[in-house]
């Protein structure tokens, strides 16, 4: 879907199982996580990371630091919906430190 004032960008995303991912920002856009298989991992910058199932929703403020990944031992799949995107850009960081990915439960 496409209007002249905004965007809304659909994509499948598929993670292996132990995959990780490094801390990134999307600038200028929300992002919206729907997982659609497996079992993954979310986490903003300063706070607990949170288990995704399927059917679970996390909606990621402008301009927040943050990871998603597969967990150890099962594939990830989400649904990753972006939206006022015609300015945006995706700012890549810091690896997630395999240790505390390691210790997640």
């Amino acid at each position: 879907m496409t209007s002249k004032d905004d965007q809304v960008d659909i994509n499948n995303v598929t993670f292996e199982p132990g995959c990780i991912n490094n801390w990134h920002v999307h600038h200028g856009r929300q992002q919206i996580l729907v997982c659609v298989g497996g079992e993954g991992w979310y986490q903003e910058w300063g706070k607990e990371a949170i288990k995704m199932k399927p059917g679970d929703v996390i909606s990621i403020p402008l301009d927040v630091k943050h990871w998603h990944v597969a967990t150890k031992d099962s594939w990830f799949a989400h649904l990753s919906i972006t939206v006022n995107g015609v300015e945006g850009s995706n700012e890549w960081l810091e690896p997630v430190d395999p240790a505390a990915y390691d210790s997640l439960k």
